[in-house]
């Protein structure tokens, strides 16, 4: 028996076995990379900006890091299998994934390339990052890991991220220092989310640090533009988010009915519906 051609030849096979356990090219490595600076979580459009390659790639590497148990895929996202915090796409992102498109374009429209703009964390607030851009030389404050991910180092786009401890399950920051961090800048439209829209009492949140911060805001902007789609009509969240009064614009994707209607053209709010607007 030729033991030393057995012994090269199990050498051989003991290669062969590494190599198998880890088939995931470069690319692949590197989009695992860009997820977990991203918080985990991301919609495949961010993770093509990150990397500069296009949405078709990202969602080939994406099927290969699945199949070898790495990732988990959701519409249009995807994020890292094992986190200890629930991922943001598995929840509400991808949920009314064509509405939040529409409102994010519509949104668009209130943006001039210049602004100074602050955008709060929140899924459809990520969505409007994306749409923004097609602009360009726009000041970004944000508290949200997404929309610098969309925004940093493009367009000649100067992006702040504000400082304070960062919330992995909502990708993002918040606390006190993030509110001093916001103090600093003058706005010229500040974009935020609303768990709930409520005809007695406006804008609500469910977490009061948010709810903070969009009273910081709505209070140093010359237009504060809420985008929320319309299951958010006439529920129910425990904070108050904001003085209505200091809202200006509601970019939704369906029409309110009437007492809601009634209340936001009392505190002097502009609805806009995404889905005509488009079709413009």
């Amino acid at each position: 028996m030729d033991f030393c051609g057995f012994s090269s030849a199990f050498v051989c096979f003991i290669a062969a076995m590494e190599s198998d356990a880890d088939k995931i090219p470069h690319r692949g490595h590197e989009l695992l990379n860009v997820l977990a600076r991203l918080g985990g979580s991301a919609r495949n459009a961010q993770i093509a900006q990150v990397m500069g390659v296009s949405e078709e790639t990202v969602r080939r590497l994406v099927k290969g890091l699945a199949q070898a148990g790495r990732v988990e895929r959701v519409h249009g996202g995807t994020y890292l299998r094992g986190s200890p915090d629930t991922p943001m796409y598995s929840g509400a992102l991808e949920q009314n994934s064509s509405e939040k498109t529409e409102i994010a374009r519509a949104t668009l429209d209130l943006v001039e390339d210049g602004m100074t703009v602050f955008i709060n964390v929140g899924s459809t607030t990520t969505y409007v990052a994306e749409q923004l851009r097609e602009r360009k030389s726009l000041i970004v404050v944000t508290n949200s890991i997404a929309a610098v991910a969309a925004l940093a180092d493009h367009n000649n786009n100067r992006v702040f991220m504000a400082g304070g401890e960062i919330l992995p399950s909502e990708r993002g920051t918040f606390g006190s220092a993030t509110e001093e961090f916001a103090r600093q800048f003058n706005y010229d439209l500040v974009i935020f989310g609303s768990d709930a829209i409520s005809a007695k009492h406006g804008f609500l949140a469910s977490n009061p640090d948010e709810a903070s911060l969009t009273r910081v805001l709505t209070n140093q902007s010359e237009k504060a533009v809420v985008t929320a789609d319309s299951r958010k009509f006439n529920t129910r969240a425990p904070m108050v988010a904001c003085d209505p009064k200091n809202v200006t614009h509601l970019v939704t994707d369906q029409s309110p009915d009437v007492g809601l209607r009634e209340a936001l053209d009392g505190w002097g709010i502009e609805v806009r519906i995404a889905q005509s607007l488009s079709k413009k």
